[in-house]
């Protein structure tokens, strides 16, 4: 049987759940994750430790595009089960020897409180080190998409981006999107409910049709 520990460690929060919230030390002083958020879109992500090759490409990558996620109405929030004081002396090493600030919030998880609130201790791969996880969360606190990388693979932060963006489109327009969707592509429309629907998507000559439940269209998106 488990211990309490253990069923700590295994709880997982699943796409659609509404976000546990929670209280942390962070880089920007002490966060309330909802009055944080405010009505944005979060990344929510964890990387293993400070001082870290992997992790420091990592971050280094979000601050690089931290301009490409608030065009999107995003907040990160990055986190690791470190203190405070690792945080910054990481970040002062990283601009020194980069010149990369990275100046959005990371959270001091050193008790691993919310670590383990997000199920992001993996046992089987670290009991001490957070896995790279990654949550996409919208401005109704929702948790949209989940990632999750091992500790010695990095995130591609394209895709990220890629998906982030395809959460809000297909949310604007009710639509799905296909393999390897960009912005820009053709979209998927939403397969017909009803032998109504159905016959009007067989008599439909407009879009690109393989068959009644898979037709694609261009997107006419606001300027």
């Amino acid at each position: 049987m488990e211990n309490l520990e253990e069923k700590d460690l295994n709880i997982m929060p699943r796409i659609g759940d509404n976000v546990p919230d929670f209280d942390a030390i962070t880089t920007h002083g002490k966060i309330y994750f909802s009055d944080f958020a405010n009505g944005k879109w979060v990344i929510l992500f964890s990387h293993p430790a400070d001082f870290t090759p992997v992790c420091t490409t990592e971050l280094i990558g979000f601050a690089k595009r931290k301009s490409a996620f608030e065009a999107l109405n995003t907040k990160l929030l990055g986190l690791s089960i470190d203190s405070i004081h690792s945080h910054l002396a990481w970040i002062n090493n990283i601009k020194e020897k980069t010149g990369v600030y990275l100046d959005f919030p990371i959270i001091a998880d050193i008790d691993m409180k919310v670590a383990k609130l997000y199920g992001m201790l993996q046992p089987n791969e670290s009991k001490t080190e957070a896995v790279r996880a990654v949550f996409f969360i919208d401005p109704f606190l929702n948790i949209r998409l989940i990632m999750y990388y091992p500790l010695n693979i990095g995130r591609n932060i394209d895709e990220i981006l890629r998906v982030l963006e395809a959460l809000q489109i297909s949310d604007k327009h009710k639509v799905a999107m296909p393999l390897n969707w960009e912005n820009g592509d053709k979209v998927i429309v939403s397969p017909p409910k009803t032998l109504k629907e159905m016959e009007s998507r067989i008599n439909d000559k407009s879009g690109d049709k393989l068959d009644f439940y898979l037709i694609k269209k261009d997107l006419v998106q606001e300027k």
